[in-house]
């Protein structure tokens, strides 16, 4: 599903940051993993490359067979749209929409009929149980509600790949294990492909692979 072969990225500036350095992985479909490492380390460079957020230098990155290199926006945003669902720690909604208006966004997008992609937005609210909560904005919602919708919002489009960064970072430790409850269920139940950046060992255990990075290099 996703391999990368020899990547590297630097941001330039007066002193070049060589952020990744020569990174090999490979996640196969299916697969729960997450990927650690301190403040600093790559770790959130990797996952915006992973999900075509940002180019890389040199290497290759191959997303379900596909070389990710030089893409059009256009075309990035179509496969973005296509292949993958984000989930952010700050949870991203937008605050002047209600929760049923944010997790059908992506359809709007998509050109998908305002009547369909509420009756969409509806299910997948439902399937986090929070269909009684459809018609509250953000502020009225707790942290982990805001985050469940956030989650249902990535799997409107039924994506291949979840990429979420830091997804319990903002959260208590008990509504942690709800959030992440969650994501193991999609994974387990929905065999969704799902890698979890966190520097939380708590979040990592529960993965059934963790992925080690260090100053730009895979441990």
């Amino acid at each position: 599903m996703i391999k990368l072969i020899d990547v590297n990225k630097t941001y330039p500036g007066i002193v070049p940051l060589h952020v990744l350095k020569g990174i090999n992985l490979e996640i196969a479909k299916g697969e729960l993993v997450s990927i650690m490492g301190a403040s600093g380390s790559g770790k959130s460079t990797l996952l915006n490359i992973l999900g075509i957020l940002d180019s890389y230098d040199s290497g290759e990155y191959h997303l379900n067979g596909t070389l990710i290199r030089n893409l059009s926006e256009n075309k990035s945003a179509e496969l973005r749209n296509r292949m993958i669902g984000f989930v952010f720690q700050s949870f991203n909604l937008i605050t002047y929409k209600n929760a049923l208006e944010n997790v059908a966004l992506p359809l709007f997008y998509q050109g998908v009929s305002r009547k369909k992609r509420n009756i969409l937005a509806m299910e997948q609210l439902d399937k986090m149980g929070l269909s009684g909560r459809a018609h509250h904005l953000p502020g009225e919602l707790s942290g982990g509600q805001k985050q469940r919708v956030a989650i249902a919002r990535a799997l409107i489009t039924k994506p291949s790949i979840i990429l979420a960064d830091e997804p319990t970072g903002a959260l208590d430790s008990q509504t942690s294990k709800d959030v992440m409850e969650v994501l193991k269920s999609l994974n387990r139940t929905d065999g969704m492909t799902t890698v979890i950046v966190t520097h939380d060992p708590g979040v990592g255990e529960q993965t059934d692979r963790v992925i080690k990075i260090s100053d730009g290099i895979i441990l």
